[in-house]
């Protein structure tokens, strides 16, 4: 069963936030807000925050240009994980992932399920690791957000949880990059 071990200190990660959408603003973007608050609240750095448009070749940009930023260990995006024909998010995820967790939109899905039942199919949230770094993709709405931090990545970006978690790991995630 999963705990948190206080007898392992907590380690803070930076987590850059981006809101994909063609219409939302600082002011009115609620689920980056969530977002925001959520990783703050659990003692997490903020290490950037943008906003761009619903253009698979921009959001991979802004990915990939994060994912070679030491300072950036986790990102998180929202918005354009749906079905319709604007929604390239996901696309633009597994164009820079070196590897996709497969597992995390499973696991979002059940989440999902006991909170909005079969619409829960409607979403292709996903995650994956590029140059190091974790990347999620979550979907548009502030409670979708909400679910996923609250019931994933919350845990998963705590050191302490066990039996085991992102963070832990985090060192060897581009340890191929390494090696001669």
């Amino acid at each position: 069963m999963s705990r948190i071990d206080d007898a392992r200190a907590f380690i803070p990660v930076r987590i850059a936030v981006l809101t994909v959408s063609d219409t939302r603003t600082m002011q009115d973007d609620r689920s980056g807000d969530v977002l925001v608050q959520r990783l703050s609240d659990a003692g997490h750095t903020l290490a950037a925050r943008e906003i761009v448009r619903d253009d698979r070749g921009t959001i991979a940009a802004q990915l990939t240009a994060w994912c070679a930023d030491p300072e950036i260990d986790v990102i998180l995006s929202t918005g354009g994980t749906g079905l319709t024909g604007r929604d390239v998010t996901v696309e633009a995820h597994r164009d820079v992932y070196e590897k996709e967790i497969d597992a995390f939109g499973t696991v979002f899905t059940h989440v999902s399920m006991q909170k909005i039942g079969t619409s829960a199919v409607q979403s292709r949230a996903t995650g994956g690791v590029a140059q190091g770094t974790y990347l999620f993709a979550l979907p548009g709405s502030p409670g979708a957000c909400r679910d996923a931090w609250d019931e994933i990545l919350g845990k998963q970006l705590d050191y302490r949880h066990r039996p085991c978690n992102f963070v832990e790991i985090m060192p060897r995630l581009d340890e191929h990059m390494k090696r001669k």
